[in-house]
């Protein structure tokens, strides 16, 4: 299904692709913590941790677009909507870093806070009653005198709808951009209905194209609202499949919860094959360790495996990282089963890197089918 000779394809074809995103930009601000610093607050009594570096990254679609970037895409054009905020600001410091980023896509509105999440990382002996990543996934705290345990999130959201005035200008960059891309990845981060980018009237626009422009590859990901997508590519988790066809019919029963229940026990090809059918769309649905299940017409199925990881693993931002190496793989003229295939071997890459959200370059792809296949 993927070659050496397909990969190297796919690398030299990048310099000259333009991929599109569309979708909720967050800041990811990470907090490095040291414990042994820690002090005692006087007014509180309760520990003040102290801040030894602060790392900033472009988040959610910014994760995406990392990817985009690391794989050595040419161009990447982001349509997103940040608040005329610091967060913004230091948002798009960290994109300007990036000669292929098009930021003239990127609305900066005073009427929106910058989605933000703020992840305060400790550094200490013994981190054992906290969210510890690395013990987790394997690790011996033995292993190390010095563990790294993210604390509790803070997280900045809006709760209020986007403005129809947002959604027009969110709407117009899209369709003056269209002609230009190769390919786009939507994504629908944020839970709360019409509060992020992907409101109803945006989604319909992107979904009406893909429905007249059907040889046009979409990748769709969203996190409660896949069901709502129509006529272009979904990429769900399981988890996600199984909620969003239960949706629609929800009413809170007693037997509407026995039946959710009942249906966790189905296979991940048969939620995919259903989600294909009531969409209309091809669906590539992620099963972690066992890899992608694509649908193109139900209810024909193609298992695409994952690839064996040894060790710790980190599997925030796995999603996007398959979603980046998917879609720049379709760009560069790869079929859908070889590309997942690429997608599985750029997040088998990204999940090795504790305590972020991780990126794989072209030597790391190399490196890493090398040695799948002499092993």
């Amino acid at each position: 299904m993927l070659t050496a000779e397909l990969i190297e394809k796919v690398l030299s074809e990048l310099p000259k692709c333009t991929i599109g995103l569309i979708g909720d930009l967050f800041l990811d601000r990470y907090f490095d913590l040291e414990d042994d610093w820690t002090e005692l607050s006087i007014e509180t009594g309760l520990p003040a941790y102290q801040v030894a570096r602060v790392r900033s990254y472009p988040g959610a679609l910014g994760t995406v677009l990392n990817n985009l970037v690391a794989l050595g895409v040419g161009r990447i054009v982001p349509i997103a909507v940040i608040g005329d905020d610091g967060e913004g600001y230091e948002l798009q410091q960290s994109l300007r870093k990036f000669p292929a980023v098009d930021l003239s896509k990127i609305i900066v509105s005073s009427e929106r806070r910058t989605p933000t999440y703020m992840k305060p990382m400790l550094r200490g002996k013994g981190m054992v009653n906290h969210l510890n990543r690395s013990t987790q996934n394997g690790a011996d705290p033995a292993d190390n005198d010095y563990q790294i345990s993210e604390l509790n999130r803070l997280d900045i959201k809006n709760r209020s709808p986007l403005s129809t005035n947002l959604q027009k200008q969110v709407i117009a960059h899209w369709q003056s951009s269209i002609s230009e891309i190769h390919a786009w990845i939507v994504l629908d981060q944020v839970s709360e209905v019409d509060c992020g980018v992907i409101t109803k009237s945006v989604r319909e626009h992107i979904c009406e194209w893909g429905r007249i422009h059907p040889h046009d590859w979409i990748l769709a990901d969203s996190r409660e609202q896949i069901n709502q997508f129509h006529h272009i590519a979904l990429k769900p988790n399981r988890t996600e499949a199984l909620k969003a066809l239960h949706q629609d019919r929800a009413d809170g029963s007693d037997s509407e919860r026995e039946n959710v229940n009942r249906e966790k026990n189905r296979s991940t090809a048969s939620l995919a094959i259903e989600l294909a059918e009531k969409t209309e769309s091809q669906v590539l649905c992620t099963a972690e360790k066992d890899g992608i299940i694509y649908v193109e017409r139900p209810p024909e199925t193609i298992l695409i495996p994952a690839y064996p990881v040894i060790g710790p693993i980190d599997v925030v931002g796995a999603g996007d990282s398959c979603s980046a190496g998917i879609t720049a793989a379709i760009s560069a003229g790869l079929s859908i089963p070889a590309a997942a295939a690429f997608g599985n071997l750029v997040a088998s890459i990204t999940i090795q890197q504790i305590g972020t959200t991780g990126t794989a370059s072209p030597a790391q792809i190399r490196e890493r089918f090398q040695l799948i296949h002499s092993s």
